[in-house]
């Protein structure tokens, strides 16, 4: 990559932070995130896709620092619930929902429903360098179980079997998990985007 030396990833979660730079970690860049900007204001994230709200995020952080931008907008959508949680993964039960909080209302709608309970994680990575946005998409299929296990991970990870394993991800080593993730899947290819693009 050619005169980029820092990138902004619009993000604060923590977890999230660090799987990205995993993902990014053989790039000869520095990656910063909202956890560097403090003065970064929340952004509103309105809509009604997971990429319109990966745009949103990018452009606002870009439009404040004038450096380039990664954002993405990931989630859960299951079959039997019409593809919900979906855009409101994050905060399915109320704004500043927890992840215990958002998993207790999931479960609890899932309840009427027969097993399994088919789900898929989602996720939109975009680029933004000021002038031009750059897509990638990614996806891990498996299903809801009613008991969580497992500490690693964040989310939905305690309740979420991927397709092809009997454990959680929230029970896999996170090297193993970040070699499957839908976030792996979107920034592995944003990462193809990232090496080729010229300032």
């Amino acid at each position: 990559m050619t005169n980029m030396k820092k990138i902004i990833f619009a993000s604060r979660n923590k977890g999230k932070i660090r799987e990205v730079i995993s993902i990014l970690k053989d790039i000869n860049i520095e990656i910063q995130s909202l956890l560097d900007y403090p003065d970064m204001p929340e952004i509103e994230e309105t809509g009604s896709t997971f990429e319109e709200n990966a745009r949103l995020k990018a452009y606002a952080v870009y439009n404040k620092y004038k450096i380039p931008v990664i954002a993405d907008d990931s989630g859960i959508s299951l079959q039997q619930l019409g593809g919900r949680p979906g855009v409101f993964s994050a905060r399915y039960a109320g704004k500043n929902a927890t992840d215990e909080e958002n998993n207790l209302k999931l479960i609890g709608e899932l309840k009427v429903f027969p097993e399994p309970h088919p789900a898929k994680y989602i996720c939109v990575a975009v680029f933004f360098d000021g002038k031009e946005f750059y897509i990638s998409y990614g996806e891990l299929k498996g299903q809801i179980i009613k008991t969580p296990a497992g500490i690693y991970g964040f989310g939905y990870d305690p309740y979420f079997v991927a397709d092809g394993y009997n454990i959680t991800t929230a029970q896999m080593d996170p090297e193993v998990k970040n070699k499957i993730s839908h976030r792996f899947k979107a920034f592995d290819a944003l990462k193809i985007i990232l090496k080729n693009h010229k300032e």
